[in-house]
């Protein structure tokens, strides 16, 4: 039976296509079925159900199924994470237009305008790294802002389109969805994750806990083979190439130049403002991967509604967030494995 595996389209989903599409899955003998949904209630949903084995999901996602928050209390492991990073936020073109240019002039704006009008951003999750980072910003501009105004959450896809329908004044979202709103005139990228949280674990592969159980040497695999893809995205001489691939309609969709503002660098802002240097997501290097303790407790701590946190103390969290089973998939990947040939590879089932 092949695995089931849920993604989104983000460039932070690259793993889960690098691994399909160059083969790296059948390398450790997997049969895999990609699933692209549209956002994270879906894979919510679809994990809770059993609809899907494993997804590329927001680390937040398996104290969120845990919980039973919206949907029926699910058991989840997450054994790696796949990056850190990766988000921006952006604003309306009528917040620039309005004399908006970063969180102070925006808290100033939105006290202006209390009573009359409420701005409302977007968000991909309630529980994710993103609603940590729209706040965080928020209230760095010189005082709590947060709750003067909306969230609304949006699935990452939607974000564009509804900035540029008036129904949002501004969003979180990974890449390449800030750089389409740019590009379309919508708006501008006042900050990104690593001015507001750097080093914050975004990503994890997150299985359910009866195939985690029940597969064991499969879901190992399956760790192995994205973790040997998250370094061959890490690499800048890769970049072209996986731009292409996941401008795929099957993938993200996005023209592949747009794709690899969030890839390489360097990434337009709009408005005339500078661009960001480098890529915005980290694929790999020392401790990247690692679900540690210190993680699980970050995400317990800033992602989670303060009223839910005593329900996560550190032995479940250690339930969830395993080390042991990154642990088993990294001596995995290190292991030497027979190449597939360029044919092979090129003829990979779809």
């Amino acid at each position: 039976m092949p695995i089931r595996l849920g993604f989104v389209p983000l460039n932070d989903c690259a793993p889960v296509i690098v691994a399909r599409e160059r083969g790296l899955f059948e390398r450790h003998g997997l049969r895999v079925r990609l699933s692209r949904e549209l956002g994270w209630a879906t894979v919510r949903d679809k994990l809770a159900q059993g609809e899907l084995d494993a997804a590329h999901a927001p680390c937040g996602l398996p104290l969120v199924l845990a919980a039973g928050l919206q949907c029926v209390p699910t058991d989840t492991v997450a054994g790696m994470i796949l990056n850190l990073e990766g988000n921006a936020i952006t604003l309306g073109q009528n917040l620039w237009d309005a004399g908006v240019r970063d969180a102070a002039t925006l808290r100033a704006y939105i006290l202006q305008n209390r009573g009359r009008r409420v701005l409302t951003f977007g968000t991909v999750s309630s529980n994710s790294s993103h609603s940590h980072l729209l706040r965080t910003w928020l209230n760095s501009g010189g005082g709590a802002v947060d709750h003067e105004v909306r969230l609304a959450v949006v699935p990452p896809p939607q974000m564009q389109a509804n900035l540029a329908a008036g129904h949002l004044d501004g969003f979180c979202a990974g890449e390449p969805w800030n750089s389409h709103a740019v590009s379309e005139g919508s708006g501008w990228i006042a900050a990104t994750s690593r001015t507001v949280a750097p080093g914050h674990p975004e990503k994890a592969l997150v299985a359910r806990a009866d195939f985690a159980r029940r597969r064991s040497e499969e879901h190992v695999a399956l760790m192995a083979a994205l973790l040997e893809a998250c370094k061959w995205c890490a690499e800048p001489a890769n970049h072209e190439e996986l731009a292409s691939m996941l401008a795929d309609r099957r993938h993200v969709g996005v023209a592949a130049p747009l794709i690899r503002h969030g890839l390489s660098g360097p990434l337009p802002r709009g408005c005339g403002l500078p661009p960001i240097p480098g890529g915005t997501c980290i694929f790999s290097g020392p401790w990247v991967h690692e679900p540690s303790q210190d993680r699980a407790a970050w995400i317990a701590s800033n992602l989670l509604d303060p009223s839910l946190r005593s329900a996560f103390p550190a032995e479940r969290l250690a339930q969830i967030f395993q080390g042991d089973c990154h642990r088993a998939a990294l001596a995995l990947s290190e292991q030497p494995h027979p190449a597939l040939s360029s044919r092979e590879t090129n003829t990979l089932p779809a």
